[in-house]
């Protein structure tokens, strides 16, 4: 794992660009700790700098940016390609490959952009990346990024500057970027504590979508840069559903089993220790599971314990380590561990960002670095498979609301959002009124259900969520929300949790139910093998009850969570209140004041849980509080 960033400005050559460069790349040494480089042609305002966490071939042979053989491309790249021997052999049987330097996947990647071109090679490759790639002879850019958009890639235009980076904090090290906040990506953010793609929590500065690329030369501006895709979620789904797996249950198992092991194989190349996280739920229990199949020694395993039992799994991860042989390391960590890292989150995640897994996520990062440089987790398995507890009853309520008429429904909501109710029949009758059971689901899944009436001057922009001329066609309203999931939630909440956390310890996490061949036969599986008897993840499940007894999974799921609202009206009120301070909001100009501060006074007097939509709110003035004020402007 690597961090990459540059700049383009074909029209101005400034005498410090080395030094930019530099800065820039310290800014996100983190990513990198174990070398790095610059490269800058002065001819035609490119730069590139490249931090190095060494995995693959940890000789200076996988230095970057790295150039081509023929010196056409220099490249500076992030990630892993976790088939390039094949890939090497493949350019070897057809005599294009070049005198190999070393072993790097890097260098693989340059001989297939030589042989092949760049979609060709993209559309071939296995991993997780993202990528800047000069091509001297076009005298253009190519930025590019994985399939399930398991590595971060940031970039947009400052004046006539273009920037592009790992982390936004990259973008801000250059002199040119001077970016106002986006009032609408704020919104975007009130309504799920994550801003979703292609938005950034910056005007002009985009996230480049999971499986796209984009070319620019010296004329390209944001009106004529079109990201292309090479691979998409929603043509996945599509093609699943339209060429549906016909076998019989235990033949998907098989299935489903050889994908796995074939993704994890692959995914368990490294020049480095390495090792997993192990929470003893499904997902990562069947990673770990088919790991120590393969591996020659045992799997090193790592689980976080909290005091509060409430809240802790680790003695289910450490059952399941005990059966499977691993060597299991676990840390109980208190209260305390977990509020002194608070004030970190901001720098850590380079936008507003407002799960608090945060938490416990990168506490487990850090103690896994400890040991190893590469961590495999077991994210992705609840969208693909149908593990989320909307995706059962979220059909059902609605079967049960769409009977009465529409305008009946939300004045009954309108009746009972006045009277004392508990949480969950006031959060019912915030959904109750909805039009279609896709606005349902979305009012079910937004922490701030009118992120307008909150975020001065916004206007929410479009997304996969509100959008339907982005849905793909499904066959169920359970595989239409597993779809929306698996384009905003997953990439845009779940891997950039991961991502942040890992990197700010220099761990590199792979994710090998991301394997863009185990999504594709996901959706090619009935949702009758997915949600079956009332549970999700059958076919998961079934993978993993034959290296785990069922005994040791099956139990009701606490999930990866902090309790978080007692936290906020007791050892973290003070904090809270000073950053939700109703001068300190109207000073500002982001919020109005009222709705925030009545949801406040509702947490702490106990009347309502507001937890979740507070959070939104302190992680984005923690966040502003860790800027550098002259680059934020109102």
């Amino acid at each position: 794992m690597c961090g990459l960033a540059g700049f383009f400005n074909y029209q101005f050559i400034a005498d410090n660009t080395i030094l930019h460069l530099q800065s820039m790349g310290k800014s996100i040494s983190h990513r990198g700790p174990d070398a790095s480089g610059t490269w800058y042609d002065a001819d035609t305002g490119i730069g590139l700098v490249h931090t190095r966490l060494a995995i693959v071939d940890l000789s200076s042979a996988g230095h970057q940016p790295m150039h081509s053989q023929c010196d056409r491309y220099v490249i500076a790249f992030n990630g892993e390609i976790y088939n390039h021997l094949m890939l090497r052999q493949k350019l070897e049987q057809a005599n294009q490959a070049p005198a190999w330097r070393g072993h790097s996947d890097t260098e693989t990647l340059l001989a297939c952009f030589v042989a092949w071109g760049i979609e060709q090679t993209l559309k071939v490759t296995v991993g997780m990346f993202a990528l800047a790639l000069w091509d001297k002879q076009e005298q253009n850019l190519t930025l590019a990024r994985d399939r399930a958009g398991e590595k971060p890639l940031y970039w947009g235009w400052q004046g006539d500057t273009l920037l592009f980076g790992s982390e936004l904090k990259a973008l801000k090290a250059h002199p040119d970027f001077k970016a106002k906040v986006s009032r609408d990506a704020l919104a975007v953010y009130m309504r799920h504590n994550y801003i979703s793609a292609p938005q950034s929590i910056y005007e002009g500065i985009y996230k480049l979508l999971p499986g796209h690329y984009v070319t620019l030369n010296s004329v390209s501006n944001i009106d004529t840069a079109t990201p292309k895709a090479y691979w998409t979620m929603n043509q996945a789904i599509e093609s699943g559903i339209a060429q549906p797996f016909s076998g019989t249950d235990i033949e998907a198992v098989d299935l489903l089993e050889h994908r796995l092991s074939q993704s994890i194989g692959g995914q368990m190349l490294a020049d480095v220790p390495l090792g997993a996280f192990l929470s003893g739920g499904v997902d990562s229990s069947v990673v770990v599971a088919l790991m120590q199949k393969q591996a020659q020694q045992s799997v090193k395993t790592y689980a976080i314990g909290f005091d509060d039992p409430r809240y802790n799994e680790a003695q289910y991860a450490a059952a399941v380590a005990r059966h499977l042989g691993t060597e299991h390391t676990e840390l109980y960590v208190s209260a305390q561990d977990a509020l002194e890292l608070v004030p970190q989150l901001p720098s850590i995640y380079c936008e507003p960002f407002a799960d608090s897994s945060q938490l416990p996520t990168f506490l487990v990062t850090k103690m896994a670095r400890q040991h190893v440089t590469v961590a495999l987790s077991g994210d992705g398995g609840d969208e693909l498979f149908g593990g989320y507890t909307p995706y059962l009853f979220t059909p059902r309520y609605w079967n049960l609301l769409k009977c009465y008429p529409q305008p009946l429904r939300a004045a009954l909501a309108a009746s009972m959002s006045r009277l004392p109710l508990p949480d969950k029949f006031l959060k019912l009758a915030e959904v109750m009124g909805a039009s279609n059971k896709e606005s349902f689901y979305r009012s079910i899944m937004s922490h701030w259900g009118q992120p307008e009436d909150v975020v001065i001057g916004a206007k929410e922009p479009a997304s996969v969520l509100n959008s339907s001329d982005l849905w793909p066609e499904t066959d169920s309203f359970e595989h239409w929300m597993m779809a929306m999931e698996a384009q905003m939630y997953m990439p845009d909440d779940i891997l950039v949790k991961v991502d942040r956390a890992a990197m700010a310890n220099s761990l590199e996490t792979r994710v090998p139910l991301l394997d863009h061949r185990v999504i594709e036969l996901a959706w090619q599986l009935p949702l009758s093998m997915k949600i079956r008897d009332g549970k999700g993840k059958w076919v998961l499940r079934e993978v993993l009850y034959r290296h785990v007894p069922r005994e040791l999974i099956e139990r009701p799921k606490k999930g990866f969570s902090i309790p978080l609202a007692n936290w906020l009206r007791g050892p973290l009120r003070d904090w809270a209140e000073a950053l939700l301070d109703e001068k300190r909001l109207r000073g500002e100009g982001y919020f109005y004041p009222a709705p925030i501060r009545e949801a406040w006074q509702q947490h702490v007097q106990g009347k309502r849980d507001n937890a979740s939509k507070l959070w939104s709110v302190l992680m984005f003035q923690a966040w502003l509080d860790e800027q550098d004020a002259n680059s934020i402007t109102l």
